[in-house]
Formats: C-alpha cells, sequence, structure tokens
C-alpha cells in the first residue's frame, strides 16, 4: 500500500438511524467537511510490537482520547475542552481514523504534537485529535502506511469473555494498520453504546479488553446477537459493506 492509500474506512451498526455516522448509504454527514482520527504506532525495525498488543492499543487510544477531558463539551458536564470542537466537528461527518507508522527521530517529531500515547505490553500507539482530510500537519503527513504488517510470533491468548471484546471477521483479510482502524472502530461503537456510568467503569479500569478472531460458526452467532457491527465504507482493501468487528461488552450482552 503506497502512502497515499489510507486505511479509512466508516463503521456501521446494525439498525442505525438513516442520518448516522455508521450507516451505509449516503447521508447529509457526507455533504460535512470531512475529518479524520489519526493514530501513529510506534515501529521500530528491530523490535516491533505484536499484532494483536498493537490493534489492543490502538483500541485503547480511542477510547482514551473520546473519555480525555480536552475532548468533552459543556453539554457533556464539563468546561469545553481544547480538543472539543475537533472532536464534534469529526463526530458530525463520517468517523473515519487513519493508522500511520513512525519510527526513530519521526516517532519523537510526531510526539511533540498534542495528543496522548497510550502503552501496551509493548506497543505504543499516539492518538491525536481530529484533522481535516486535507489538512494533516506537516510532522505526520509524511509518515508512512505501508509497513505496518505485523505478526504475532506466538498465538495471542484466549481472550477474557468476562470482559469486553472486540471479534474480528475471520473471513476477511487486512493489514494490521487497517485492522487497528477497525478494533478502533468496534471500541466507539461499544462506547457510545455505554450508560455514564458504564463509560466511567470502564476507564477507571484502564479500559481493559481483548481482541480475538473466532471460527465461523462463532462470527455467525455474533453478527446476529444485537451486539453494534462495524461496517467498512470500502475505502481500502476490503469491499464496502463488509463486516469487520463485532464490538461485544458485558454491559451491552442482552
Amino acid at each position: 500500500m503506497s502512502s497515499d492509500s489510507i486505511p479509512e474506512s466508516v463503521p456501521a451498526a446494525s439498525g442505525t438511524p438513516a442520518d448516522s455516522p455508521f450507516s451505509s448509504e449516503p447521508t447529509a454527514r457526507d455533504e460535512a467537511p470531512q475529518f479524520v482520527l489519526p493514530l501513529v504506532v510506534h515501529l521500530e525495525k528491530t523490535d516491533p510490537p505484536a499484532r494483536n498488543d498493537a490493534l489492543v492499543t490502538a483500541a485503547r487510544a480511542v477510547l482514551t482520547i473520546l473519555s480525555d477531558p480536552r475532548s468533552l463539551g459543556e453539554d457533556e458536564g464539563v468546561g469545553e475542552g481544547e480538543w472539543a470542537r475537533a472532536m464534534r466537528d469529526w463526530q458530525d461527518a463520517r468517523i473515519r481514523k487513519v493508522v500511520r507508522r513512525a519510527r526513530g527521530a519521526e516517532w519523537r517529531k510526531a510526539s511533540t504534537l498534542p495528543g496522548i500515547t497510550v502503552t501496551g505490553e509493548h506497543a505504543e500507539v499516539r492518538v491525536y485529535p481530529p484533522v481535516p482530510l486535507d489538512g494533516w500537519p506537516k510532522e505526520l503527513a509524511k509518515l508512512q502506511v505501508s509497513g505496518t504488517d505485523l505478526t504475532d510470533p506466538e498465538p495471542p491468548a484466549s481472550p477474557d469473555t468476562a470482559g469486553p471484546v472486540l471479534w474480528l471477521n475471520p473471513e476477511v483479510t487486512m493489514s494490521a494498520g487497517k485492522t487497528m482502524a477497525q478494533a478502533g472502530h468496534g471500541a466507539q461503537l461499544a462506547w457510545w453504546e455505554l450508560s455514564e456510568t458504564e463509560r466511567k467503569a470502564w476507564r477507571e479500569a484502564g479500559f481493559p479488553l481483548s481482541v480475538a478472531t473466532p471460527d465461523a460458526a462463532r462470527w455467525s452467532e455474533l453478527t446476529a446477537s444485537g451486539l453494534p457491527v462495524v461496517r467498512d465504507a470500502g475505502f481500502t482493501e476490503v469491499a464496502p459493506g463488509s463486516c469487520t468487528v463485532v464490538a461485544d461488552h458485558p454491559a451491552l450482552r442482552r
């Protein structure tokens, strides 16, 4: 994938209203100025993180910026945060996330921009307030999308099904960068469905979650369960409307 081929995707929950940012059909949101949530994964040549660790960390990064006081507005019971306007503009249009990679001096420069670095077992992902689709800061615009393919040296541990799990479609193949964006979509869908009390409990626990790939039979059950489902817009890698992630949270299990 070239640096100009950005893994953008728009999630969609089953049964969402026609004007939802997650609707797979054209809506008025498509006419609004479009923004993107940048995520940058720290990826050194000699010591890359495991794929599953990167996926979990990217999802936690999205949750972290969604809940950060700087992202909240007056209607959320706090003073207007410095990122609140950008977050509103982003969420009023289509929900786009882009994952790029950085190493060495690139990572150090990227880390000087306003944002939040979230650390996993070994992975580091920095998330930034949304930027216009065609207005990236130069420190991020030059970062590459290609080269984010990661592997798991050992099979990931079984997911903790007593807690939140982001289930990946076993029949869809995606690069690590693309999958990181999809995991972020799934985490965001779960966050939106939770009550304020449930959000607070998840945040105070440090946003624990697992990312796992079920077998085909289990995937079929999950997509029919009523849990939030990410449907990709088809900008890159997968066909439009493909179901990529089911967002499973204990509070959402009916």
